[in-house]
């Protein structure tokens, strides 16, 4: 048995404790916001984010950060990307040599275009940081659902033991060295997620949505490949895994703010609606600097950017994307 503390009491935070305490771990839940943390000792659910999933009783919670910090092996930081700097500062004074930081958000940092396993390490260099990724709808997980995921670390016994303290038989963990791969298709599919949301608030159909999932992939990829990550991780779990349920799944709060960015909402106007941080938007910035920055061609990226940003009509980008010049789709084959 471990002592786990789950740093964030949103839905993957609570997914992953339950998750956990199933498992047969010391589970903590901590939050910054100490009315939360009461309110989920009283009622053992979150309405707003997990509605319906009880949290059972042998799960703590606590908004006392260097108590929760000391008194477990293992923590997992489950904050909206926007707060991983604020809360690893939080973090960074209680911390003990070579803990476990496993972090499960998903975003590229804009100003620094940092991965959140990048920003982590910066706060905490005296951590032991991973990462776990994968096609993993807190919704499911905290229903026992089966579910498949990735653990990524710079050394195999790492992976190992967070391996074995996430395994059961609705969750099965698989490991990688390539940290850097897994943390850029986590962030980058929330960006291609909107896209899709976007085509299906127009009204498109299934051509179009396997079309961006394809497309973007690639685009991941290349970029991924050009930052020193392994091609292969992009066809894995954290990568087209993870894409293909953030673009088809209603549980998606990328695919839902896109689907009302297609139907004529702002970016604003949907987040609001979706009443969830909408990791999409946050990354796509930084997706697009860190594809002028490599020097790589992204088209979705690019026409999500002017979307969002620069009030470009949906069915102008999809326009321009099917209009571009015309291309060979492996750049790798030859004809004899």
């Amino acid at each position: 048995m471990a002592k786990i503390g789950v740093m964030g009491a949103g839905s993957w935070g609570l997914g992953l404790a339950i998750l956990l305490n199933n498992n047969g771990h010391d589970v903590t839940v901590w939050s910054v916001f100490p009315e939360e943390i009461e309110q989920l000792k009283k009622e053992r659910e979150n309405k707003k984010c997990l509605p319906g999933v009880i949290l059972p009783d042998s799960i703590h919670f606590d908004a006392n950060t260097e108590k929760v910090i000391n008194e477990n092996d293992v923590l997992v930081l489950a904050v909206a990307s926007p707060y991983t700097r604020s809360t690893a500062k939080l973090m960074a004074p209680y911390v003990k040599e070579n803990q476990y930081i496993v972090n499960v958000g998903k975003g590229i940092e804009e100003a620094s275009l940092k991965t959140l396993c990048e920003v982590i390490e910066e706060e905490i260099p005296q951590a032991v940081v991973a990462v776990l990724s994968g096609p993993s709808h807190a919704e499911e997980v905290g229903r026992g659902i089966p579910t498949t995921c990735v653990i990524g670390t710079k050394n195999k016994d790492d992976a190992t033991y967070l391996q074995n303290i996430f395994m059961s038989d609705v969750f099965r963990v698989y490991i990688s060295p390539d940290v850097l791969g897994i943390c850029i298709g986590g962030s980058l599919k929330n960006v291609i997620a909107l896209a899709a949301g976007i085509a299906d608030g127009l009204g498109y159909g299934d051509n179009t949505k396997a079309a961006l999932i394809t497309r973007g992939i690639a685009e991941i990829a290349r970029l991924g490949i050009a930052m020193g990550a392994d091609a292969i991780t992009f066809t894995g779990l954290s990568g087209i895994g993870d894409l293909i349920v953030t673009c088809a799944s209603m549980h998606s709060r990328n695919r839902r703010a896109g689907i009302l960015i297609g139907k004529g909402y702002s970016k604003d106007e949907a987040m609001a609606e979706v009443q969830m941080v909408v990791e999409g938007v946050y990354s796509a910035k930084a997706a697009y600097a860190l594809s002028k920055k490599y020097n790589v061609e992204m088209p979705i990226v690019e026409q999500v950017n002017l979307v969002l940003f620069e009030g470009k009509s949906p069915s102008d980008g999809v326009k321009d994307l099917m209009l571009r010049d015309k291309k060979i789709e492996s750049y790798d084959s030859e004809w004899n």
